[in-house]
């Protein structure tokens, strides 16, 4: 039976997420709960199955309609997830189900599950800061991370250097175990819980890893972000990742994944932006909108000289054509959208104050009197 929990709570996403990030979020749920890295936890490696059933609804477009109109019980009937029994598949078949997106969460061959190919490591993600002038330009940035290498005091056995490891005796050295539930009515494949899916257990642990063939290291490297990336996506470090888990291959042969370097683009205090396009408030004064000006608006770059007509009303917008951001494929450059804001003085100087009211009586307008003649008139009413 399928989860009875919401497919979009599973993977911690809203209901209008896209397909990208449906399958971010499956990745980081993926990474997070993978028994490779839990071992020995039930509940890790439940949310890691829920995530699984829950990616495979949604992904798919057919089933995702069915699922938004009907739920868990128009999949039931339509033959959604429910074809296909969880319970009943080890990590190795969800990864086989998913190796699409996985490229690297672990499993690509090399001792489980018999698929052809070399054996491949997790992928891992970081984050980075970027300013709007960082995108205009592209940047270099320094990403330093922590990912688990092959431990070179025990070459990844977890063995004592000069004992080896032996066949685990639980397994028999498949590093699968069953285990039966409900009367025997369904049955659960997981890694073995004695030797942790390798097939061979360690008599006396190496000193420098405790036995588990890998240690954490920190890394640094230089990655370079291409001009007009967006926050949220990420650039890929190919073969930056880990070496295959243990299990898969012990001395790390094979492939490892690839780093995501996701990118966050910060707050600029003036400009917002839309996709290519940037946009910002200009505030002038009444009498430039009135008469025309010329203002120097602000760009990413300098300044550029920006010509208001006369006669321009309180929330005009105006293009300045390639001044916004470039375009991630093609470079070309977005515009600069300007919207004005007319101010009014909150103060004005005698001289000002007499010019507008000539001014208003030009406009025929009724405007306050003068403070001086409205306090006498007040004082001859009341006989102040």
């Amino acid at each position: 039976m399928p989860t009875a929990r919401d497919y979009y709570e599973v993977l911690g996403v809203e209901r209008t997420a896209d397909a990208e990030e449906i399958k971010r979020a499956y990745r980081r749920m993926a990474m997070k709960y993978h028994p490779d890295r839990n071992p020995g936890d039930t509940d890790a490696e439940t949310k890691f199955k829920e995530a699984a059933e829950a990616y495979e609804v949604l992904a798919d477009e057919g089933k995702r309609k069915t699922y938004d109109q009907f739920g868990h019980e128009g999949l039931r009937r339509g033959g959604g997830p429910a074809t296909h029994d969880f319970s009943r598949m080890d990590v190795t078949d969800i990864f086989s189900m998913f190796e699409d997106i996985f490229a690297g969460m672990g499993g690509g061959g090399g001792g489980r599950g018999g698929r052809r190919g070399p054996s491949r490591g997790y992928d891992l993600e970081t984050e980075v800061s970027l300013t709007l002038v960082d995108v205009l330009k592209g940047a270099d940035r320094d990403v330093e991370f922590t990912r688990l290498d092959v431990c070179e005091k025990c070459t990844g056995s977890g063995a004592k250097p000069g004992t080896k490891p032996t066949k685990c005796p639980t397994c028999g050295g498949h590093g699968k175990v069953q285990q039966s539930g409900l009367g025997g009515m369904f049955r659960m494949v997981t890694a073995c819980p004695a030797c942790r899916g390798r097939g061979s257990v360690v008599a006396e642990f190496c000193p420098e890893c405790r036995g588990k063939g890998r240690v954490p290291r920190k890394r640094t490297i230089s990655v370079k972000i291409p001009k007009g990336i967006s926050d949220g996506q990420a650039v890929r470090v190919q073969g930056e990742g880990e070496p295959p888990p243990p299990e898969m291959s012990p001395g790390g042969e094979g492939v490892r994944g690839d780093l995501h370097v996701v990118v966050r683009v910060e707050d600029h205090e003036l400009f917002e932006r839309e996709g290519n396009h940037l946009g910002m408030e200009m505030p002038i004064g009444f009498t430039q909108a009135a008469l025309g000006a010329e203002v120097d608006v602000p760009t990413l770059e300098g300044k550029h000289t920006l010509k208001i007509p006369k006669g321009t009303q309180h929330g005009a917008v105006f293009r300045v054509d390639g001044q916004g951001l470039p375009d991630l494929r093609s470079g070309r450059r977005g515009d600069l959208v300007v919207g004005v804001k007319v101010e009014i003085p909150r103060k004005l100087t005698a001289k000002q104050e007499k010019l507008l009211r000539e001014f208003a009586e030009t406009e025929d307008k009724a405007v306050l009197p003068e403070s001086h003649g409205f306090m006498d008139k007040i004082k001859d009413i009341f006989g102040g």
